[in-house]
Parts: structure tokens; sequence; C-alpha cells
């Protein structure tokens, strides 16, 4: 088998690729952020010590977690429409889906955040008078966030990585970019090839960035 790359130029890339690749940040984006406010929602409920909060927030996330996120975009996309009486279009149910999915994770992240905080310095809030919100708000999850930024930001890529799952349900990502050039210039091992190339330079030096934060995180301790 021979293969051709030259029929990839900036025209190829712009016309298909591009587009897939911008949802696929927004996508990364908006889960992040919805998902780590969700998942410390749910972080905050676990650590509460009332029953009536923990318990359906550990039903949440220890059936999220053990459930294949492919599933679960499958059944949302399928399911809901039928709920609600009216369809869903595929980049929405994706952006829904991966925010509720990311929430459980970035929630045990979360969690091990605010676990991290001495409790003396929650005591000693207390102490001057004031409340549990804000003890959480003015200095446990300030600390939270900078303990586990480096592992939030890991997820993150993982996150990344899994938005070309929403290739299930046909929403128009990176990796259905190239699908869709691959098949207009009949050339698709050469686009999934190209593909994981740029999948790995993008995660790979994300990852890279997050070691370099690591290191600075852990001068600055």
């Amino acid at each position: 088998m021979n293969l051709d790359f030259a029929f990839l130029s900036w025209s190829v890339v712009s016309g298909f690729v591009l587009k897939g690749l911008l949802f696929s940040i927004q996508l990364t984006l908006i889960a992040m952020i919805g998902g780590i406010a969700l998942g410390t929602v749910l972080a905050l409920m676990r650590l509460s010590g009332k029953k009536w909060l923990v318990l359906p927030a550990a039903f949440y996330v220890n059936t999220l977690r053990s459930i294949p996120l492919v599933m679960v975009i499958l059944w949302f996309f399928l399911l809901i429409p039928l709920l609600i009486g009216r369809p869903m279009g595929a980049e929405l149910s994706a952006i829904i889906t991966f925010t509720i999915f990311e929430a459980a994770y970035y929630s045990e992240i979360m969690r091990a955040g605010i676990q991290s905080v001495p409790k003396g310095q929650v005591h000693a809030g207390y102490a001057v008078g004031m409340t549990y919100a804000q003890c959480m708000q003015l200095i446990v999850l300030p600390q939270a966030f900078r303990n586990m930024l480096p592992v939030l930001l890991t997820q993150t890529i993982i996150l990344f990585q899994d938005t070309s799952l929403v290739y299930a349900i046909g929403a128009y990502d990176l990796l259905k970019g190239f699908e869709v050039a691959g098949k207009n210039f009949n050339r698709p091992v050469e686009t999934y090839l190209v593909a994981a190339v740029v999948y790995f330079i993008i995660c790979f030096s994300l990852s890279m960035l997050v070691r370099r934060l690591q290191k600075k995180i852990a001068i600055i301790r």
C-alpha cells in the first residue's frame, strides 16, 4: 500500500479539519469549566457529613465513573429526545453529556484537593468568626485549586482525547473533520494517520506545559 499525503494542504485543513478542531476545543473548555464547577459542588456535598447530601453525590459520582463514556453519550443522545419530546443536536448533546460525565471525575480531584488543606486552617477561620461558606470560599477552595491544578489540567487533556468519542453520534469534531477529508480525497488511511499525529502533538505539548506548571507550584510551596 502506497501512502500519499500530497493532497494535504491549507485548503483541506481550513475546509474540513479546522471546523472540527474548533468544536473539539470548545467542547473541552465548556466541559472543563462546567465539570469543575459541578464537580466542586459534588465534592462539597460528599464532605458535608450530611447523609441527605453525601448519598446522592456519592451515587452520582460512583455511577458515572462505572459506565463507559461512549455509552453515556449514546444514552443521552438517543433517550433524552424521547423524554423531552424533541430532537437534540449532536453538538449540544455532546456538550451537556461531557459536562455531566466529567463532573464525576473532577469531583474526586477536588475532594482530594479540599482534604489536602490542613484542618487547622479551617478551625482558625471558625475561630475568627467565619462561617462554613466563608471558610470554603476564602481559605479552602483557593488552596485546593492550586494544589490540584496540575491534576485538573491532566484530566482536561484526557477530556480532549475523549472528545473523539462524539464521532459515535455524528458530531463534527476534529476526528470527524479528518474522516470527511479522507472520504472526499479517497485517502482514509493517510487522514487517520495525520489525525493521530495531530492528537499526539496537541496532547504531548499540553502535557509538557502541565509538567512545567507542576514544577513551578512545587517551587512556590
